[in-house]
């Protein structure tokens, strides 16, 4: 039984942290075009809970736990690390950007591969409304 109890929301994710995607080189990106998991090498379960945000196997060795003070801005974009030609021609391969305390985090929530769509969308509209109390 998890130490956690009552999720608001529960899925899948993708990530990766700016920093590391920060490090990619061409080989990575030409892999990313057919696959973004050649990007995103960290994957498991993301919760929601009332105290906290839960990111599963976020590390080796551990889940990454956010409080509402941990996150300092949420985003939906595109950037100079993953890009449109990259994440896809549709808005709804927008990544899901959490800056926290930890440093910037991109996460693709519940992802489609064929069609390059995802639920960061509704994702980002959780977590704001969670952080507002």
């Amino acid at each position: 039984m998890s130490e956690y109890q009552n999720p608001l929301a529960q899925g899948t994710y993708v990530g990766q942290s700016a920093d590391i995607l920060a490090r990619r080189n061409i080989a990575d990106m030409g892999a990313a075009v057919v696959s973004q998991k050649a990007l995103f090498q960290r994957r498991g379960t993301i919760t929601l809970y009332q105290d906290q945000l839960v990111i599963g196997n976020w590390s080796e060795s551990s889940d990454l736990v956010l409080t509402r003070d941990d996150i300092k801005e949420v985003r939906l974009e595109f950037t100079a690390l993953y890009g449109r030609l990259i994440g896809g021609l549709l808005n709804a391969g927008k990544p899901l950007i959490l800056e926290t305390v930890h440093g910037e985090l991109y996460l693709l929530i519940d992802r489609k591969e064929f069609m390059e769509t995802t639920e960061d969308k509704r994702w980002a509209q959780l977590i704001e409304k969670w952080i507002a109390g």
